[in-house]
């Protein structure tokens, strides 16, 4: 039986912590928490479990903030969480069969997404397929700012686990809208990087194609209200991420 390592990075995440910690203890054998120095009840919440061994550290990006959290492990198999996320039981008891009978060097598995007390299960939002059980000799976090993933080596052997890891995204409307602003400042920081640029064209046509493709071709649309709510905030997120990128082109130019 391999063991594994939970893995959890934390900002003021007292609403969250406790539910995500509970689902981590049985699926794995000691739980990493790094925090980038919250000013609530996060420390104090997860002081009260004996396998947590918490970490502060000074947010610079998500992937670094991952991988550090990594670097800190006693085993070589890692199950890494956010903080509003909770493993189901489906996918807890696969989780537990791939830790009895470990097959591949990474595991996948499908993201379901509460929105608003809502279960999104179409649009873009779902499967939503996120690669969060890996052995960290095969790969670690990509360097992107927003928006991060698992990248494994060249030939890695990969899995699929079989049911939902739980993600309580927005409790509201306005919520999603604030969080909108900080990500796609960091999405732009990193396209900038990249030197990326974009057509004033492609300000007006991308956006209009995401909400077609998220609402319609993806049938966000069988998701009702949310499901129109979600497709037209992604239609706008679009629209400002290349907005800021081509302001931003143009006052470097």
């Amino acid at each position: 039986m391999e063991k594994i390592s939970g893995v959890v990075i934390t900002f003021n995440e007292e609403r969250n912590i406790e539910r995500c910690i509970k689902s981590l203890l049985p699926a794995v054998d000691e739980i990493i928490v790094v925090d980038s120095f919250s000013t609530d009840n996060t420390e104090n919440i997860c002081s009260q479990f004996e396998m947590i061994r918490f970490y502060k550290r000074k947010f610079d990006n998500y992937s670094s903030q991952k991988n550090s959290a990594i670097e800190k492990l006693s085993y070589s198999k890692v199950l890494s969480l956010d903080a509003d996320e909770v493993i189901s039981e489906e996918l807890l008891q696969s989780i537990l069969f791939a830790k009895n009978n470990w097959k591949y060097d990474g595991y996948y598995c499908h993201r379901l997404n509460n929105y608003c007390g809502k279960w999104i299960k179409y649009g873009e939002w779902y499967p939503d397929s996120k690669l969060r059980l890996w052995d960290i000799r095969k790969g670690a976090w990509d360097d992107k700012n927003v928006h991060e993933k698992v990248k494994l080596v060249s030939g890695a052997r990969i899995g699929t686990l079989k049911g939902d890891l739980h993600h309580y995204s927005y409790t509201s409307i306005s919520e999603h809208i604030t969080q909108l602003n900080k990500y796609t400042e960091l999405a732009v920081a990193q396209a900038f990087r990249k030197k990326k640029t974009v057509s004033v064209l492609e300000i007006v046509i991308r956006p209009i194609w995401r909400f077609f493709s998220g609402f319609i071709i993806k049938r966000g649309i069988c998701d009702g209200y949310y499901g129109f709510v979600i497709s037209t905030i992604s239609s706008f997120t679009t629209f400002l991420k290349y907005c800021k990128l081509h302001e931003l082109n143009k006052s470097q130019k």
